[in-house]
């Protein structure tokens, strides 16, 4: 293993998140740390992630979409960002790509995604 890719593992191994094997077509639930003057809440942010980027490094990030009121709401987390309280998988999507971008076009029943149900998650 080269040095940036050690330097990098130990980085997010400091963090100590827990973070959960998802992908692209999931359907993930955010929770997000908001600052409203003094007071700090957790407010949930639940949609379909529609891609990943540069993998579970420390600069990593995925956008997750969702349809709030008829209009189409995407936004971008960094993985590993301390404003994330957690991370929870919804249902899993069974899908052929790594980016969902088309989902973006889409309205109604052709931007549904297959509930994947025998998902088998990675060896470690």
């Amino acid at each position: 293993m080269n040095l940036i890719a050690e330097l990098e593992a130990e980085q997010v191994a400091a963090l100590g998140k827990d973070i959960p094997d998802f992908k692209a077509g999931d359907t993930i639930r955010v929770g997000f740390k908001v600052t409203e003057g003094s007071r700090t809440r957790v407010q949930n942010y639940e949609g379909v992630c529609i891609s990943r980027k540069n993998g579970a490094g420390i600069a990593g990030s995925f956008t997750v979409r969702k349809i709030s009121f008829g209009e189409g709401v995407e936004r971008v987390f960094p993985l590993h960002s301390t404003n994330i309280d957690s991370i929870t998988v919804v249902r899993r999507g069974r899908v052929r790509r790594a980016k969902m971008y088309y989902l973006r076009t889409r309205r109604g029943k052709s931007a549904r995604i297959a509930e994947d149900t025998n998902y088998k998650a990675k060896k470690a």
